[in-house]
């Protein structure tokens, strides 16, 4: 009896022991089930999004709709043509403007013109998906009458560029990774910022982005890149963002540093009433070469270079002397762009 009872009691353990073990298994089963459908609903949502028609508002305040992130892109403005890259889709790229040379991987695709002499032909041949361009070329009404997807956006502050960061991130389908773009300019922005010692803080400068003179002003990207490097811009915001200026009105300011493109800076010295400027009596004129001025004038991704080439400016600057580079200009005109 009893050992019959010691039996039972182990068949009963041995029991428990096989139904628990069989329970534990049916749990993992169900989590592991669980853990498949969730992936594969996240899976057919991502592809739906992906699939869903996106509503991208551009800069003239027209909607365009793309059904699917683009596959051939056309891009005739060198900013959104970096902006493009630097998002990860320079492989799509298929065409661009004459000036758009940066990476070096664009110097290869066919080459379209410019905002006012774009070849149509050529580029309706592309096929492209979707063309990005400026809201001041002429070729807009053009494309679109060829039935061509076109987004045209125009940064010129660095709150336009933050939202045509954006733009680009959704025509491509990338809006989160636009976001982090956009926060490590700022951030690198910033740092160029905290490197300034004092002495190099609270200079008057004057920025000539091309002749005529035509000035940047302290709404434009450039001067609110100056503003928070601490330097103090000639040119109030009332002046607007690029503003034709007259010479007199940069000598009567008499700003503590220029800063120039090497194209315009031949002969600077000697316009009439130059020779008693401040910047230009104490030699503290930055001239860019024209590496230095793509990167100056283009608001896109490689803002936070353009605000490290002006604090290095401001720093040699505040110290004597800033010395000219002795290369001769080689590059082509351009201006912004």
């Amino acid at each position: 009896m009893n050992r019959s009872l010691g039996q039972m009691l182990t068949v009963t353990r041995l029991d428990a022991h096989h139904a628990g073990g069989l329970m534990a298994f049916k749990a993992i089963k169900s989590l592991m089930v669980a853990m498949a459908l969730m992936a594969l609903m996240a899976l057919l949502a991502a592809t739906s999004a992906q699939a869903a028609p996106q509503q991208i508002k551009d800069d003239r305040g027209v909607t365009v709709e793309l059904t699917a992130p683009p596959r051939r892109i056309v891009s005739l403005l060198p900013s959104l043509t970096e902006t493009v890259c630097d998002l990860g889709d320079c492989d799509k790229l298929v065409g661009v403007d004459r000036y758009s040379n940066y990476p070096a991987r664009v110097q290869s695709l066919p080459k379209l013109g410019g905002l006012d002499d774009t070849a149509i032909e050529m580029l309706v041949a592309l096929k492209p998906d979707v063309v990005l361009l400026g809201i001041s070329a002429r070729v807009i009404d053009r494309l679109e009458s060829l039935g061509l997807k076109v987004v045209a956006l125009e940064p010129r502050s660095m709150a336009d560029v933050q939202r045509v960061l954006g733009k680009v991130g959704q025509v491509l389908g990338k809006p989160e990774e636009a976001r982090r773009l956009w926060n490590r300019i700022d951030g690198h922005i910033a740092q160029s910022a905290a490197s300034l010692p004092p002495s190099a803080r609270g200079l008057s400068v004057y920025y000539e982005v091309d002749a005529g003179p035509y000035g940047a002003g302290s709404s434009s990207f450039i001067g609110e890149i100056l503003s928070r490097l601490g330097a103090r811009n000639i040119l109030p915001p009332e002046l607007g963002p690029f503003p034709k200026l007259n010479p007199e009105y940069i000598v009567r300011a008499d700003p503590q540093v220029i800063m120039v493109g090497q194209r315009n800076a031949v002969g600077l010295p000697q316009r009439p009433g130059w020779s008693g400027i401040r910047a230009v009596r104490q030699q503290k004129i930055c001239v860019w070469v024209p590496a230095e001025s793509d990167v100056l004038v283009r608001p896109g991704p490689r803002m936070s270079e353009a605000a490290a080439l002006m604090a290095r400016c401001l720093k040699e600057a505040a110290v004597g002397p800033v010395i000219w580079p002795s290369a001769p200009f080689t590059a082509p005109p351009g201006g912004m762009r």
